[in-house]
């Protein structure tokens, strides 16, 4: 009987965990700080099971910022879960995280070598600490590219 109650509300949560990054709402609230899938997921389980995210919305509560232009990057979601694995990557110049990176933020073949020697570089510039978000790297790296010629034309 377990086992169905748990199939039935993993179901019943497969529309909400589209949403698998909760900025704002009650969900958001709870799980504070937290950064493991599961948080991920119960925070977007409980934002839609409780509807809060919409009210949060509306009125500005709850964390919720309308004035922010919305955005969705495969190359944030990647180096937020994969963090540890993107710095040693840079920090050597070489392997499969630093190499994916470069492929979601759709860098070419040809100058995928420019980009992982420019990461290798200026490691000291992007990872500027120990507790260094995910959009303060992209920010960092996003700001040299824009320096180098060949790498400019992938940042927007």
């Amino acid at each position: 009987m377990k086992k169905s109650i748990i199939a039935i509300a993993m179901a019943a949560s497969i529309p909400m965990l589209a949403q698998a990054n909760p900025g704002c709402g009650l969900g958001a609230q709870v799980f504070e700080g937290k950064n493991d899938p599961g948080s991920h997921i119960m925070a977007a389980t409980t934002n839609g099971l409780s509807g809060n995210q919409t009210f949060g919305m509306s009125t500005g509560t709850l964390g919720c910022d309308t004035s922010k232009k919305i955005t969705f990057s495969a190359a944030d979601l990647y180096l937020n879960e994969n963090m540890e694995k993107v710095a040693r990557g840079m920090a050597t110049g070489e392997g499969e995280a630093i190499n994916t990176l470069a492929d979601l933020m759709g860098i070419q073949a040809e100058d995928k070598a420019t980009f992982i020697t420019a990461t290798k570089v200026n490691f000291g510039k992007i990872f500027k600490g120990d507790s260094v978000s995910a959009d303060d790297v992209l920010a960092s790296l996003k700001s040299i590219m824009q320096k180098d010629s060949s790498l400019a034309k992938y940042v927007s």
